[in-house]
Order: structure tokens, then C-alpha cells, then sequence
């Protein structure tokens, strides 16, 4: 097992000029992703207008996906594309560097190798299998509109969104759909592959609450329970629907998750942020970046685990960076940059 420090930052690689912004931002688009990554399942059951749609976003504003509202967006398309998924209650803005709103990885890496960068933005309340079939079909219809011929498409998830781009793949390789015969690296950034402790704690407290008969508990059972679909599934790293349906009572409280092996025609690339100066930091292992041990960022599966093996000589650590910081750090941008230029068979 190999995991290696990212590399340092070259000198001058945040100081050329860059692309415009291309990641929208403010305190409304804010809110909307708490609000969406909390209540987001209700409020698309309810078709209420504050459910946030999956669509590209462009400077804050949603792109079409024809070929003339593409062109507009992309003036300047390449046919090599790169697709930056954010995590759960944020919007795409989570990519921008603090205080620098046209800082991105996308933004970088277009000026650094030409790659046209797509922010996604999605309800990351709801069940991660369904955003998983909302972007299959989004990326199927995106090959076929865009202006210039798609020679690949680099998939890039943080947190939440490294799990929702792995039900994409699932999806379409059981589907047929021509856009994965474009994809050849996915990278994952800070994603919980093995699931989420915190929020199986979550899970144990309702259990508890619910168990006791006192009308007092119940309702803060019911508060508690309120969690949305998509924070529930970050419990085991659900990725199918067959992970939760029909689970109710103690069957919440086990692992039910389906075995989604790696497509083997991809190259998988793992990034993991630690609060230690290293992995073997008391910190780091304790509490991984934060939000996401160790072990599940990188992907290192017990043997009675129903995860795929991940290539462990493609896990780097970053070591002093959170979970928040994973989404605009120079480092982790080093580490991004290099694997992309990486030639592959």
C-alpha cells in the first residue's frame, strides 16, 4: 500500500492570468444548498420552487443543454471536458478559492491544459442512486449536444459527489450509454466511499429515541429524523436503490449496501485531506479530515465490506487539509493538475 504527500505547487501556479469566473456564488445560492442538502427530498416531493433542479451552471447561471445555448456558454469549446460535482448543502461556488471567485480547479486546469470546465449543481437531499440516474441522463444528452466532438470527459466528485458520480457509472454502464466510453479517470476528492460515522451516530439516536415511550422523545426523534434522503444515504455510501428501500425500523441501523464494483476501464484516483500534519497523526486518525475518516476517503475496505477494492497506489494524501478546504486548496490542485496529465493506455 502506497500513499504519497501531494506534490507542492510550482511556483506562480495561482498567478497567470485566468479564465473568467466560472463559478456562480452569494449568500442566496447559500442558503439554497443548506436549505437543499437538508430538506431537498420534501421539498421535490412537494415540487416546491426552492428544490434545486441538476443542471450545468455557468457564472451563477444555468446552461442549457443544446448545442446553440452550449456554444454560448463555451465559446471556445475543447473536445477534452472536465465535469467538478460539489458534496451535499453547498452549489458549485464550493470550488472557488476564498476570497477569489475565479479561482477554480476548472478554471486552472483550462488555462493549464485547455480543459473546458462543467460545474454541476443538484439537490443533494435526495437519494444519491437518483441524482446517480439524473446524471447519467444529463451527461448522455450533454455528449450528444455539445458543439464539438467529446474526446473526454475527466469526472471530478468531492465528498458527496464522488459517491453521486460513481451511481452515474453504474447507471450507464447497465444502460449502454455512449458518454462513459468517454470517461478514462475519475477523481475523488475527500468522498466517503465506506460510509459516514457521523451519520450513522445520527441513525443510532433515533433508533434510541424511537425506543422509548414518551411523547417527549418521539417528537425529537422525529426532528432527529429529519434528515434528508441524501444525508441518510452517506451512512454506508449508498449508491443503488436497492441500499435503501423498504428499510425501516432497525434495518436502518445495518449495512444493506450492494456491492458497485469499479469499472475497470476507468482510471480511479483518490485524494484524502488530514487535520494532522500526516495520516499518522493522532488527529488524522481519529478524525480523518474532519468529516471523513481516513479508511473511507481512501477507500481501504475490511474484507466482509461490500466495497470494491480501490487502487491504493492512486490514493494520495494532503496532509493539514479539512474536508472544506479539499474543494479550493493549492495543493490539492497540484495533485489534480498531475493527474491529468497523466498519459494513460
Amino acid at each position: 500500500m502506497q500513499t504519497d504527500l501531494a506534490p507542492p505547487v510550482p511556483a506562480g501556479a495561482l498567478s497567470a492570468p485566468l479564465p473568467a469566473a466560472r463559478a456562480g456564488g452569494g449568500k442566496l445560492e447559500f442558503a439554497l444548498g443548506v436549505l437543499n442538502g437538508v430538506l431537498g427530498d420534501y421539498l421535490h416531493r412537494q415540487n416546491n420552487g426552492l428544490a434545486t433542479p441538476m443542471e450545468l451552471f455557468l457564472d451563477g447561471h444555468p446552461v442549457r443543454l443544446d448545442r446553440e445555448s452550449l456554444l454560448r456558454a463555451y465559446p471556445a469549446p475543447t473536445g477534452r471536458l472536465a465535469l467538478w460535482v460539489h458534496g451535499l448543502a453547498v452549489t458549485e461556488a464550493v470550488w472557488s478559492f476564498p476570497g477569489e471567485p475565479a479561482v477554480t480547479y476548472g478554471a486552472l486546469l483550462q488555462r493549464d491544459q485547455g480543459v473546458t470546465p462543467l460545474y454541476l449543481r443538484y439537490n443533494t437531499g435526495l437519494h444519491i442512486s437518483d441524482n446517480g440516474e439524473a446524471l447519467a441522463r444529463l451527461l448522455e444528452t450533454l455528449v450528444a449536444c455539445f458543439p464539438v466532438p467529446v474526446e473526454e470527459l475527466i469526472l471530478v466528485g468531492y465528498s458527496m459527489g464522488g459517491l453521486v458520480v460513481r451511481s452515474a457509472c453504474h447507471v450507464a454502464a447497465e444502460a449502454g450509454h455512449t458518454w462513459l466510453s468517454r470517461v478514462r479517470r475519475a477523481l475523488y476528492l475527500g468522498v466517503p466511499h465506506l460510509g459516514s460515522p457521523l451519520e450513522r451516530a445520527g441513525r443510532a439516536v433515533s433508533h434510541v429515541l424511537r425506543a422509548i415511550p414518551n411523547p417527549y422523545t418521539q417528537l425529537v426523534a422525529d426532528v432527529v429524523d429529519l434528515r434528508s434522503s441524501g444525508v441518510k444515504d452517506l451512512g454506508y455510501g449508498n449508491l443503488v436503490k436497492q441500499d435503501w428501500e423498504g428499510t425501516e425500523g432497525e434495518a436502518r441501523l445495518q449495512n444493506r449496501r450492494h456491492p458497485v464494483p469499479l469499472l475497470p476501464e476507468l482510471s480511479h484516483h483518490l485524494l484524502v485531506g488530514s487535520l494532522g500534519n500526516d495520516e499518522r497523526h493522532l488527529l488524522s486518525m481519529l478524525f480523518g479530515d474532519g468529516v471523513v475518516p481516513l479508511a473511507s476517503a481512501a477507500g481501504r475496505a475490511e474484507p466482509e465490506d461490500r466495497s470494491p477494492v480501490f487502487p491504493q497506489e492512486n490514493v494520495k494524501v494532503v496532509a493539514g487539509v479539512d474536508h472544506i478546504a479539499l474543494a479550493h486548496h493549492a495543493a490539492v490542485y497540484a495533485q489534480v493538475r498531475a493527474w491529468c496529465e497523466q498519459e494513460l493506455p
